[in-house]
């Protein structure tokens, strides 16, 4: 029994029969390769028959819409990048990422022109040794150094292929900033004849944290108290719960009379989570502030 390209079981006598057929079989082969070709080009170049989506995240966009926001004026895309790893007992594993996905489709918004690539949940690491503080917690998940600069080299490539130029790469967790500036500086050296960029922008993370901070304290009115001794704070509580409050167990924390991080009080939900926002506001606006600079006119 054999199965053809299209799925097809075909038998022993119809397999004679095609063998001495190559040439035939051959031409058939390459006339639907050329229909295929012939139907994607199609779809590049035909009219969008329905209304365009909304979302400015790339992954909820149809290839249709995509090709349209960039002939738009959207070629500039973010590619945020998190990480899985041990948040102490209140935070789920995904922190990082919940925070970028609460902070990219803001700083786009404010940039006017760009769209967000999924979010690139985990972060590199040097070692897998078990004793290393990064790797030894259940449920961190880490990529080699080498592993993370190739992805994010790929990523950023595919990008550019679809027209993007302005390729921006934001991490909120320390230890992808070395990776996103490896790849920005091994990319803008690949194509520096080329009309496409990638920009690490720092300043997402440092100053940004900070930054958000004192924004926190001097202008929202919200400073912590004694330290919980957790990886974990006000900050990175109240922008987790503007994307989903279950993430921060904010349900199980009431109940267990634990709904407050660093002296400050969760309760009511919907406080900390208009707070969140306007963290995630700030934080936006400095951010593209430092895109605009990074880009350039």
């Amino acid at each position: 029994m054999f199965i053809s390209r299209l799925g097809t079981v075909i038998a022993a006598p119809a397999r004679r029969a095609l063998r001495s057929l190559p040439v035939q079989c051959a031409i058939l082969f390459i006339g639907a390769v050329q229909a295929d070709a012939l139907q994607a080009q199609d779809l590049l170049e035909m009219e969008r028959p329905i209304a365009a989506g909304k979302s400015l995240w790339l992954e909820e966009l149809t290839t249709l819409e995509i090709r349209d926001r960039i002939a738009g004026g959207y070629t500039t895309v973010i590619v945020p990048t998190g990480g899985i790893e041990q948040n102490g007992p209140y935070l789920s594993t995904g922190k990082h990422n919940l925070i970028v996905e609460g902070l990219c489709p803001a700083i786009a918004i404010e940039l006017g022109n760009a769209l967000c690539a999924p979010v690139v949940k985990f972060a590199p690491v040097d070692t897998f040794d078990p004793s290393s503080e990064a790797v030894r917690y259940p449920g961190t998940i880490r990529v080699r150094d080498a592993t993370y600069v190739t992805l994010l080299d790929d990523i950023s490539s595919s990008l550019r292929q679809a027209g993007f130029l302005d390729i921006v790469l934001i991490g909120d967790s320390g230890g992808n900033q070395r990776g996103m500036n490896a790849v920005a500086e091994l990319l803008n050296e690949r194509w520096k004849n080329e009309d496409a960029r990638v920009h690490f922008v720092r300043e997402f993370y440092t100053p940004g944290w900070e930054e958000t901070e004192r924004h926190t304290e001097e202008v929202l009115g919200v400073s912590e108290g004694d330290r919980d001794g957790y990886h974990d704070d006000i900050w990175v509580t109240a922008m987790m719960a503007v994307t989903d409050p279950e993430q921060i167990r904010y349900r199980e924390r009431v109940d267990a009379g634990l709904a407050s991080i660093n002296g400050v009080d969760l309760t009511p939900l919907d406080a900390t989570v208009d707070l969140g926002r306007k963290m995630i506001e700030f934080r936006a606006r400095y951010t593209a502030a430092a895109i605009r600079k990074a880009i350039g006119p």
